[in-house]
């Protein structure tokens, strides 16, 4: 059901020699970016009526409207489970905790008397946030994405979602009450890259925006590229990861679960099990069999997805090489499950979220641990983070020099943009001194 890969005996290869002897999803977002493209400029040119026509196409639904009706997040809320609700709000009160703290206030710092440069953090004018609803509903994306940029203080949030034939061209009505207890009243049923082309460009009925965030299939991830440079993007997510690392401690019960936990999501998703232990490797693989018999979307996505190439069980002669191989691998979602797991996950450089020990699974993490689920996939975590409040705020130098001050470091300037040949930049002070620099 797994594959098995063996690294052990020989010296553990550095850097990109390491991370190709890895798992790893095929995602091609350059061979869907041509695809993207014409439907991209299709809405540039037609707007609302290129929304409409897609969402035929693609979705299966004829709208008479983009933008979801008031009344409609409304009954969507007050129709939700109350369990459901109940766990939302749970999910949201432990998701402002954490991102509430991560908001930086402006900071001044002196750097000579007279002189000074002061960093403010100012939020993201207008963002768009994108909510999947392919395989799966997924209100806990809008959770993840909502309340980052609300505790940033984003002044405008819309929201796109897919239409859904089964509920009369609207989103998913768990996503729509996940949008009511969140207050968020700009909702539109769009999906795929038509919804990123719409924040981008703008319509007759959304204005465009300086942002756009969530995750989303291929088509999501090739629109995100597509606009960079003319949005903000927080990253092209590709499917969904989980590594563990692992000794002879782990439970074989509870790494098979996890495994399984994120292969649910896709055919593509990537199970990766990194041990030092043959004894676990071979209990896990037992454990597999009946644990993914007793499950939901065996065939068409959990067996894919522990069958295909970007899963595998990594064997390697000690720990001290499992975290060389995890920090190559820089999982979405890594799980230490060792004996002194904190201690382990301390020295972890290249993740997009680390949960520590049996109690603190992925899925924990996926709803109610309060951290955000919006992650780096395919190897990104070794350059990117995780969607956070920083990710919705904009650092600005604001710089404060006196007259002393500025004379006092003229003549460095002058000398700097003379060294560069850019006499302008000097000649731009010279002229506060009356050509006369101090100090020259």
């Amino acid at each position: 059901m797994i594959s098995r890969i063996d690294l052990r005996g020989d010296a553990l290869p550095e850097g990109a020699a390491l991370r190709d002897l890895l798992p790893r999803a095929e995602f091609d977002v350059e061979a869907a970016l041509e695809k993207v493209r014409p439907i991209c400029e299709d809405v540039h040119h037609r707007g609302t009526a290129a929304l409409i026509e897609y969402a035929q196409k693609f979705d299966g639904v004829r709208l008479e409207q983009v933008r979801v009706p008031a009344e409609a997040l409304a009954e969507a809320l007050a129709g939700l489970d109350p369990k459901v609700r109940a766990a939302l709000e749970e999910s949201i009160r432990r998701a402002r905790t954490v991102h509430r703290s991560q908001r930086r206030s402006a900071h001044t710092t002196q750097v000579v008397p007279g002189g000074t440069v002061t960093e403010k953090w100012v939020p993201v004018e207008r963002v768009g946030l994108y909510a999947p609803g392919g395989r799966s509903v997924y209100p806990s994306s809008v959770v993840m994405n909502v309340v980052p940029a609300q505790e940033a203080g984003v002044g405008s949030i819309a929201l796109a979602s897919p239409p859904q034939a089964e509920f009369g061209g609207l989103p998913h009505p768990t996503i729509l009450a996940a949008c009511a207890l969140l207050g968020v009243d700009e909702v539109y049923a769009a999906g795929g890259a038509v919804a990123v082309a719409m924040f981008a460009y703008g319509t007759e009925d959304c204005l465009p925006v300086n942002m756009v965030t969530g995750p989303g299939n291929i088509w999501v991830a090739a629109a995100k590229r597509y606009f960079t440079g003319k949005i903000g993007i927080d990253t092209e997510a590709g499917p969904t990861e989980i590594a563990v690392l692992a000794d002879g401690t782990a439970d074989p019960v509870h790494v098979a679960a996890d495994l399984i936990s994120q292969a649910e999501h896709d055919p593509l998703a990537a199970a990766v099990l990194v041990t030092d232990s043959e004894d676990l490797a071979a209990a896990v693989e037992k454990e597999l069999a009946p644990q993914v018999a007793a499950t939901k979307h065996v065939e068409d996505r959990i067996r894919p997805a522990l069958a295909g190439k970007q899963s595998a069980i990594v064997l390697v002669d000690s720990l001290e090489d499992g975290l060389k191989v995890v920090d190559a691998y820089g999982a979405e979602h890594l799980e230490i499950q060792t004996a002194d797991a904190a201690a382990w996950a301390a020295r972890v450089r290249n993740a997009g979220a680390i949960f520590v020990g049996p109690w603190a699974p992925v899925s924990l993490g996926d709803y109610c641990a309060g951290s955000n689920h919006v992650l780096p996939t395919g190897g990104c975590a070794c350059h990117s983070s995780g969607l956070s409040v920083q990710s919705f705020l904009r650092g600005i130098h604001i710089v404060d020099y006196t007259r002393d001050a500025l004379a006092e470091v003229a003549h460095h300037v002058v000398t700097l943009a003379e060294a560069e040949d850019l006499p302008a930049h000097g000649a731009a002070l010279k002229a506060r001194f009356g050509w006369k620099v101090p100090g020259q």
